[in-house]
């Protein structure tokens, strides 16, 4: 932990100037009509300009593009925590530790598709809090078995070795990413209690709808994947909205899912908007992208409460998630020929 005493004020002052510079949704209307070559010099003209000047003489189109993007998102995080004291700099850096899981599940899922060690590279975003050296490692592992004993020491190997004899058994990478899930979200909360008012509060209530929500998304997940998998053994303790048994009852009923988020008094009334967009989701990645619009809705929402807490950090992290995430999103739309309609469906967009 930072020494000193927590500086919310400081930090949300700068965070505020972050997220003004963030894209806007008509910037990203702009980016759909261009292609890769065309994107990378519209990011030189923004607080990108940096990171695509300085890899633009080892890569090119795409792969530029993504290299800079987390790049840059890396080192938005890093000024985080540079600014952050006290206890501030703990309820960050321990939340940022979701981009190890996140690095780990791309690193598997490459594995598992036998992509190339520098396509998975180009994925990883490096703001958690596992060694460089580490990640170099995994991407050296040629199976998924030899990348969970890398991790040997680390918080990640227990459930991964336990989730690889359900993995071997089914084929299927969900028990795998839910373990890291697991692992992640039920640490960040164990050791905060339940304050019921104060900044605080609203850091803990943040955590719970991510919960909820990702609970959500594993519910529709596992409805599609067609392995013979248990709901409730997938369930994420810690959110509000579900319990094991509402897991089994909602899977593969879209609607009552739906209707169940709609109807609770903590989601429903903040969510209204938000609501409707998962009503008119006919896919499993509309869904998803509806599911993250909410979250960042009600992460806005409860940084209005407490402009100077956590809440509002937490807040310009999601943001500037989306942002890389449809930029991202984008190019790769381009690459591959995507029409501007099929492109637009690939991002979140409030």
């Amino acid at each position: 932990m930072s020494a000193g005493a927590s500086n919310p004020e400081y930090v949300n002052a700068r965070v505020r100037s972050r997220r003004a510079s963030l894209f806007s949704d008509e910037d990203y209307r702009k980016l759909i009509r261009m292609g890769p070559s065309e994107i990378a010099r519209f990011m030189e003209e923004t607080e990108y300009e940096r990171e695509i000047n300085e890899l633009g003489t080892r890569f090119s189109g795409v792969d530029l593009i993504e290299y800079a993007l987390n790049r840059n998102l890396a080192k938005h995080f890093d000024d985080l925590l540079d600014w952050s004291d006290g206890r501030l700099y703990d309820l960050i850096s321990r939340y940022l530790r979701k981009f190890d899981v996140w690095n780990l599940k791309t690193i598997i899922r490459g594995i598992y598709t036998d992509t190339d060690s520098d396509n998975i590279q180009a994925d990883l975003i490096r703001a958690g809090e596992l060694e460089d050296r580490t990640i170099e490692r995994l991407l050296e592992a040629d199976e998924i078995e030899d990348a969970i004993e890398v991790l040997y020491g680390t918080s990640y190997y227990e459930p991964l070795t336990v989730a690889y004899e359900e993995f071997e058994e089914t084929g299927a990478l969900v028990p795998l990413e839910n373990a890291l899930d697991r692992e992640f979200y039920e640490n960040l909360l164990a050791d905060l209690g339940r304050p019921q008012e104060g900044p605080e509060a609203k850091y803990v209530e943040f955590l719970e709808a991510e919960i909820d929500f990702r609970n959500a998304r594993n519910a529709l997940r596992l409805a599609r994947s067609g392995a013979d998998l248990d709901p409730a053994t997938y369930y994420i303790d810690g959110g509000v909205l579900f319990d094991r048994s509402d897991l089994n009852r909602l899977v593969g009923d879209y609607d009552a899912l739906v209707d169940h988020i709609a109807d609770s008094r903590r989601y429903g009334d903040r969510l209204s908007s938000a609501m409707g967009r998962l009503r008119d989701a006919d896919s499993l990645i509309q869904f998803e992208h509806a599911l993250d619009a909410a979250l960042l809705e009600y992460a806005d929402t409860l940084s209005s409460i407490y402009p100077a807490s956590v809440s509002a950090v937490l807040s310009y992290i999601l943001a500037k998630e989306r942002e890389v995430e449809n930029i991202r999103a984008i190019a790769r739309g381009r690459e591959v020929g995507l029409d501007e309609n099929e492109i637009e469906e690939e991002l979140v967009i409030l």
